[in-house]
């Protein structure tokens, strides 16, 4: 019998091995690319902090020849004045309304499922052995996971910790790290790469100057349409209404949910359909005619490709990748014209 020879068997060893290490080598580089993306995420939520902050430092030293230094610090105290005195206005109310809520919601759910029992499909579900707690997982699984939201509090600690210094490293010495960038770059190009990033950066504080202004308009017309309405825990719906608006197109439908399901438990589905409609027309308001204007002075950018930026970098990056999907756009979309449309192709024409 003919055996293999030894060369033959040492060759495909060989192979083997080196197509292993070209799959270990793949993995390992996927891995850092997923690291210095993750690390690229906190650094763009720090810019979009330290940006408007230096922004409006710089417009007031333009009108009042206050120094710069002097100015970010009392735009930052006046941003923390007004949290705080957000947080301690609304802390008590939203707490007690958090609290008839754990109060009321297993009673709602009941009273949901004997309503539900009454209707033609609710007994044909009950026909069928549909138990409802399966969908509910039971009062005590279902408040577990409504409040499985803030289990990740020391995570975001710990991000905010790193934003929050990366915002002060920013705000003090923008000039620092932007010559440090700059100096990557050819000398022929370095003027250029200063036109871009000039560009980045009234794009970043456009995009949150109009994120900032959506947020306030739902908020408020949601606060006071369910006011209106009679509807119980009209501020923190209003307030989550609000700030969920800072995720274009995914925050509405976000923030629609729990304002539905407790319509439905308070008032039934009458309720629920009038809630719904109040949604409806803040977030068609929000986005036919608030955003249209803002976008038109500040940033332009297409919905389909918002949208589709959203659910790609979401899904690789989570919650903070989706938050940030829009200003990563803005940012590549930046890049695309003034460094491929305009340089390369040779159309000035292209807006940016």
């Amino acid at each position: 019998m003919n055996q293999p020879s030894a060369p033959v068997t040492a060759a495909y060893v060989y192979r083997v091995l080196a197509a292993l290490g070209l799959i270990v080598l793949v993995l390992g580089l996927l891995g850092l690319l997923g690291l210095a993306f993750g690390v690229f995420l906190r650094l763009l939520a720090a810019l979009l902090i330290a940006l408007p902050l230096r922004a409006g430092a710089e417009w007031l030293n333009r009108r009042t020849g206050l120094p710069t230094g002097l100015a970010v610090a009392l735009l930052s105290l006046l941003v923390l004045a007004l949290l705080g005195g957000m947080g301690w206005l609304f802390s008590a109310k939203i707490g007690a309304q958090v609290s008839t809520l754990q109060q009321q919601l297993p009673e709602a759910i009941r009273t949901a499922q004997a309503r539900i029992s009454t209707t033609e499909w609710g007994r044909w579900l009950a026909g069928e052995n549909f138990d409802y707690r399966k969908i509910m997982g039971g009062t005590s699984e279902w408040l577990g996971r409504a409040t499985g939201i803030f289990s990740t509090t020391f995570s975001i600690l710990a991000d905010g910790y790193v934003i929050l210094f990366l915002t002060v490293f920013l705000v003090i010495q923008p000039k620092t790290y932007r010559a440090g960038l700059v100096l990557l770059v050819p000398k022929a190009g370095r003027a250029r790469a200063n036109e871009v990033l000039d560009k980045i950066s009234s794009t970043l504080v456009s995009w949150v100057v109009g994120r900032l202004a959506s947020m306030l308009f739902v908020g408020v017309l949601t606060v006071l349409g369910l006011s209106f309405l009679g509807m119980p825990l009209a501020g923190v719906l209003g307030l989550f209404a609000g700030l969920v608006t800072f995720i274009p197109n995914i925050g509405p439908v976000v923030s629609m949910v729990p304002a539905l399901l407790l319509a439905f438990f308070n008032g039934g589905p009458h309720m629920a359909l009038y809630v719904l409609l109040l949604y409806l027309a803040a977030q068609t308001l929000e986005s036919a005619a608030v955003s249209p204007v803002l976008q038109q002075r500040l940033i332009s950018l297409p919905p389909a490709l918002i949208l589709v930026g959203q659910l790609i970098i979401g899904s690789f990056t989570g919650l903070l990748g989706l938050t940030l999907a829009t200003p990563i756009i803005a940012i590549i979309t930046v890049l695309v014209k003034m460094l491929y449309v305009q340089d390369v192709l040779g159309d000035d024409t292209a807006k940016v």
